[in-house]
């Protein structure tokens, strides 16, 4: 089976014809190639027509345009290889010519590769290693900084992207000469620096919206959060109002069943109602006012009217009231004032009292 492309045994790189073959020779001194029955691939992008020969080429296009979607023609470019198409020999009448390869015998010397002084010095004051410059311009050509550059963008995920080529020592060649003038490259290097430039512009501000957008999104994702926080406050205090709605209802329960066990006098437990309906007024109305929140245990109007009564200091005792460290007093302390429990009490007292039927029931 005819051979569908050429092999370079020294950089890999997949020629479509022997016109290729040589020109790749001409601009890297590479000899070294081989038929291969694998064509060379023909990745045409339908958004913009451009070919890519390889993957590589197709993830860097995606990543300068945006571009996804390609179109395999690989098949349709193909052509079996001519080894007659051209007759000009390769470079150098020692080297082999196609589909011969170069056997590099064990312990042959191996060098690094000349290139051309001047374009290195360009890329290095680019920025770009030693080593990595030295690589590109060997696979390039050595004759143009920007197929130069182009190579290292392209090959940058290479794991030996920063190691010195090596060549064996009887194929190194000569650096190639540059074809332009040092005003041409002089130029050349300027144009592509603005390149650069304007590149690096681009995708600074290709980073600034997509950290603006980062903002946005932890903008939200707070307020999100701020809204939750609110949300579960809500229902804390929610729950909280019920629980003293609950406690308060309690209270009520607990004063009117104890109103409700204490009436074995009708006009003694109307003045002790009415008696108690004034402590816990005084204290509703003047909270602050000690003396309304102290009571004599052994005040001989508070034993008649109150005292004496069953349940009438436990009353004063669920609305507050505690007895001192004498015990010769009934005192309410201010921290422990709670009005909703004196309203309450207060409200069923009064109740009590105007009640038309009090003493019946």
């Amino acid at each position: 089976m005819a051979g569908l492309s050429l092999m370079c045994g020294d950089c890999g790189h997949q020629l479509r014809s022997v016109q290729e073959a040589q020109e790749h020779a001409e601009l890297t001194g590479h000899a070294n190639f081989a038929e291969s029955t694998e064509a060379v691939l023909n990745l045409v992008c339908t958004a913009c027509g451009k070919p890519c020969r390889s993957k590589t080429e197709t993830d860097l296009h995606t990543k300068r345009t945006g571009h996804i979607e390609f179109t395999d023609k690989t098949e349709e470019a193909a052509k079996p290889i001519d080894l007659e198409a051209k007759s000009e020999p390769l470079p150098s009448s020692s080297e082999p010519v196609a589909g011969e390869d170069i056997v590099v015998s064990e312990g042959m010397e191996m060098v690094v590769p000349d290139v051309n002084k001047e374009l290195l010095a360009e890329l290095e004051a680019m920025g770009f290693p030693t080593a990595r410059a030295t690589r590109a311009l060997h696979f390039t050509g050595n004759d143009n900084i920007e197929a130069a550059v182009n190579w290292v963008v392209e090959n940058e995920n290479d794991p030996e992207i920063d190691r010195m080529p090596m060549v064996p020592a009887q194929a190194k060649a000569d650096p190639a000469k540059p074809t332009l003038s040092p005003e041409e490259i002089k130029a050349k290097t300027q144009e592509l620096r603005e390149r650069a430039r304007k590149k690096k512009e681009e995708e600074d501000k290709r980073m600034e919206r997509e950290r603006e957008k980062e903002r946005i999104r932890i903008g939200k994702e707070l307020l999100e959060a701020k809204r939750i926080e609110e949300d579960n406050e809500r229902k804390r205090i929610l729950a909280l109002r019920k629980a003293e709605k609950e406690e308060e209802k309690r209270a009520r329960e607990k004063i009117k069943q104890r109103l409700e066990e204490d009436k074995e006098d009708d006009a003694k437990v109307k003045r002790a109602f009415q008696t108690l309906l004034t402590y816990v007024g005084n204290v509703a109305k003047n909270p602050d006012e000690e003396k309304f929140r102290k009571i004599r245990l052994s005040n001989p109007s508070f034993q008649e009217r109150v005292g004496s009564l069953n349940g009438g200091v436990q009353f004063l005792e669920l609305c507050g009231f505690v007895k001192d460290e004498s015990a010769a007093f009934l005192f309410l302390p201010r921290d422990k004032v709670d009005m909703p429990i004196l309203n309450s009490a207060g409200a069923e007292l009064n109740s009590a009292i105007v009640n038309p039927f009090f003493g019946v029931l």
